[in-house]
């Protein structure tokens, strides 16, 4: 693998950070800006629309910048709305740096994954966009945590100036290490939009979704689950978390080596494990053993199927920024349809547990969703082994 992929995963790694961080620093942001945690809940939802909404569209606007250009163009956006959200006097600033970060977040991924998919041989896009997303998942093993470190020992702007920092570092050694690309000015923006009228392409937007909603609605409150229904100290969840995080980077690490040659029996087992650890921890949440194992199992099972997404996309449609940006904007509705569906099932009186059955029925979904594809796959195979039946 090239270098500058490991670049490009540090970047996202650095802007995953700030994504999640503000999640672990609520008390202190409430206390800064003087208003509830659940305003502070609002700068995550910002983010999260930010990526959604504006992501694809300031893609659109960079498409006839060569791909060195349009990463490194924001790089500087998102660094100049972290420096806002460091220095932010008050609640309606942070506001509008959270959505700057978020808007800018979402298109460089999709332009990290088209760079990262250059750089190597098509059949080692699986491995690419591995590495790359895995910044993703270093961010909830280590950003999170020591972002929340921060907060603790030195303040919460602390924590928002060191992202800055890796953001800046990130963008300097891109500068050195991610060659030239050539000018793509005749690229026509209706000819990507094209791209969009592909049935298959949606379908598997549709599966990504599920797989990260079904992940999410577990993971969006396993802290009240590990406390309130497995009986584990709040002190000890950070750690669990830790744990869950780690399990997602040895999951990434063995889907992204694999997800070129078996993308969808990764999809396929990946979603029927991941749909049987949620039932299996709903039905018996309150036990500590199963309520280990079934959080590993999500962290081994659940997020690291991205390779495979990835791979999926682009072979269904095109390795272009504005496919794989539209396809991060689709992940991350899949966190929101996720996390609200699994809080409407607790504010409905249905308890603590109800998120991880509305992962499991998710996660389900996301199986139904592959099955005409399993038939498609099995058609050509039954048909050359009768071929060769009647030749023989």
């Amino acid at each position: 693998m090239p270098l500058a992929i490991y670049v490009l995963g540090l970047m996202i790694f650095s802007m995953t950070t700030s994504e999640f961080m503000v999640a672990g620093i609520m008390p202190s942001l409430a206390a800064e800006f003087g208003v509830s945690i659940a305003a502070i809940g609002y700068l995550v939802s910002g983010y999260a629309a930010g990526m959604i909404v504006g992501g694809p569209l300031l893609t659109i606007g960079l498409l006839r910048l060569p791909r060195k250009t349009a990463f490194l163009t924001l790089s500087f956006v998102f660094l100049a709305g972290q420096i806002l959200g460091a220095l932010a006097p008050n609640y309606e600033l942070m506001m509008a740096a959270r959505i700057i970060t978020g808007i800018a977040s979402s298109a460089c991924f999709g332009v990290a994954i088209e760079i990262a998919l250059t750089l190597v041989r098509p059949e080692a896009s699986g491995r690419a966009a591995s590495i790359v997303l895995g910044g993703l998942m270093v961010a909830t093993a280590i950003g999170l945590p020591v972002a929340m470190l921060f907060d603790q020992y030195f303040g919460w702007r602390s924590s928002f100036w060191a992202v800055a920092i890796l953001v800046l570092l990130s963008g300097i050694m891109a500068l050195r290490l991610i060659p030239s690309s050539p000018s793509v000015g005749s690229v026509s923006i209706r000819g990507e939009l094209a791209a969009f009228k592909n049935r298959h392409l949606w379908a598997a937007f549709a599966t990504s979704m599920l797989i990260i909603g079904a992940t999410f609605a577990a993971f969006s409150y396993f802290s009240p689950i590990l406390t309130d229904v497995a009986g584990f100290d709040a002190k000890i969840v950070p750690l669990l978390l830790g744990i869950y995080g780690a399990a997602t980077v040895v999951g990434n690490l063995i889907t992204g080596r694999l997800a070129d040659r078996f993308m969808m029996p990764i999809l396929t087992i990946g979603l029927t494990v991941l749909a049987s650890a949620l039932i299996l921890f709903g039905l018996f949440a309150g036990n500590p053993v199963i309520a280990i194992a079934a959080v590993i199992v999500i962290g081994l099972a659940g997020v690291p199927m991205n390779p495979a997404m990835v791979t999926r996309v682009s072979r269904t449609s095109n390795s272009g920024s504005l496919v794989s940006t539209v396809h991060v904007s689709v992940v991350n509705f899949g966190i929101v349809v996720g996390s609200t569906i699994g809080g409407l099932a607790i504010d409905h009186g249905l308890g603590l547990s109800s998120p991880l059955w509305v992962g499991a029925i998710l996660g389900i979904l996301g199986l139904l969703s592959l099955l005409p594809y399993l038939v498609k796959e099995r058609e050509p195979k039954a048909g050359i082994q009768k071929s060769g039946q009647t030749c023989a």
